[in-house]
């Protein structure tokens, strides 16, 4: 899979006249090709932010301010993206991040953009909210590398049934969610009346858990607006605290690992309540606007971890060259959204799979012509804010 940046390049290089019949390669154009194919719902969804999308243009401003200072004359003839996280040698410096209700974008769903994951080695961390059941995705999947999210629900019983589901899926992490406790509002999924959630979609895991199940009062398939409803009030879980974050990583003997940190001393107590790994994200600007840019704290937030545990990143990642400037500003590694969305929505499995060959090979080539050969080379010497 790796060293093959060059093939990759060759393939567009002699696919015809401007590569016409070969799917996008930029973010834009899967973007643009994503508008065309899908309905303003879905695109919207993925594509929208909370407010005016302060925080997302934030997140993608960020990765402007800093630039790369390669060094030359060195050897990159043997080049090894590996990372080593939480006991697993993982051979990308990137994970696909959780992104729900896939069934709007694919009829696959997730088993789509799992599959692709699993044949490159990609970590797949599933959505809680995801259309597809937990164990029908880790059947999809059968050994490879992933991870399953947590929106905390309200119920102890519940959360215990989903963390001991994981656990016997094979999932080998749970990352608790904790910046979505109440809907950002998301003025493009307002004006579209577009919430898909109340149909049964992204409600796989709640649908197929005894626990949840056994709390209604009638069924799914007779009432799923009622049980969608139910399962969106254990999300929207306001009263979650660190005393219930530390329940969790009680209850699993899986690392935990905590999404939505943006302050340093929030990644101090998540340190004292027991987390595994802090991943610094404002949900790709999806849920508050005006926030910080997790570019712009990930520096302070290393630096109160000491390298005591993982710190991971996510929002705005784009790129090769993002990826290689949040390693070297202290990330153990960086989730993908947006990207394999899109690439979900205009051609499947298949898309997924071309957006992750491309991500592998241009962040190949972004270390080899910066004068790396290795992610572990990477540090803070390789990028400058000084021209800016």
């Amino acid at each position: 899979m790796l060293n093959n940046s060059e093939d990759i390049q060759m393939k567009f290089y002699q696919s015809g006249d401007k590569g016409a019949s070969l799917l996008p390669i930029s973010f834009e154009d899967w973007e643009k090709r994503a508008k065309q194919v899908l309905g303003a719902g879905p695109f919207d969804y993925v594509s929208g932010a909370a407010g005016a999308g302060d925080t997302l243009r934030a997140n993608l401003k960020a990765f402007q301010k800093y630039q790369i200072r390669p060094r030359i004359c060195r050897d990159v003839s043997k080049m090894d993206l590996t990372i080593h996280l939480f006991g697993k040698n993982i051979p990308v410096p990137f994970l696909l991040a959780p992104i729900g209700m896939n069934s709007v974008l694919h009829p696959e769903a997730e088993l789509a953009p799992a599959k692709a994951a699993a044949k490159l080695g990609v970590p797949y961390i599933l959505s809680n909210v995801s259309t597809k059941s937990m164990e029908d995705v880790a059947k999809a999947m059968g050994d490879a590398l992933r991870w399953f999210q947590l929106y905390p629900p309200k119920d102890h019983e519940l959360t215990n049934s989903f963390l001991k589901r994981a656990e016997d899926a094979g999932y080998s992490a749970i990352v608790v969610t904790n910046d979505s406790t109440l809907l950002g509002w998301r003025e493009k999924d307002l004006q579209n009346a577009y919430f898909p959630f109340l149909s049964g979609e992204g409600m796989g895991n709640y649908f197929s858990d005894p626990i949840f199940l056994s709390k209604l009062e009638e069924p799914p398939e007779k009432n799923v607006k009622a049980a969608s409803k139910k399962a969106l009030e254990q999300g929207n879980n306001t009263s979650f605290t660190w005393k219930e974050l530390e329940y969790i990583c009680k209850q699993t003997s899986l690392p935990v690992i905590l999404k939505g940190v943006t302050h340093p001393d929030d990644a101090l107590l998540a340190l004292e309540y027991g987390v595994a790994g802090i991943i610094v994200s404002n949900h790709g600007g999806r849920q508050l606007d005006g926030a910080v840019a997790t570019l712009d704290v990930l520096p302070s937030i290393c630096r109160a971890i000491e390298n005591k545990i993982p710190v991971l990143v996510d929002s705005g990642i784009r790129r090769g060259a993002d990826i290689i400037k949040a390693i070297a500003l202290g990330a153990s590694a960086v989730l993908i959204g947006r990207p394999y969305a899109y690439a979900l929505g205009v051609a499947g499995e298949i898309g997924v799979k071309e957006v992750l060959e491309n991500f592998i090979a241009e962040t190949e080539l972004q270390l080899a012509i910066s004068g790396r050969s290795t992610i572990k080379e990477v540090d803070r010497l390789l990028v400058t804010e000084e021209f800016r």
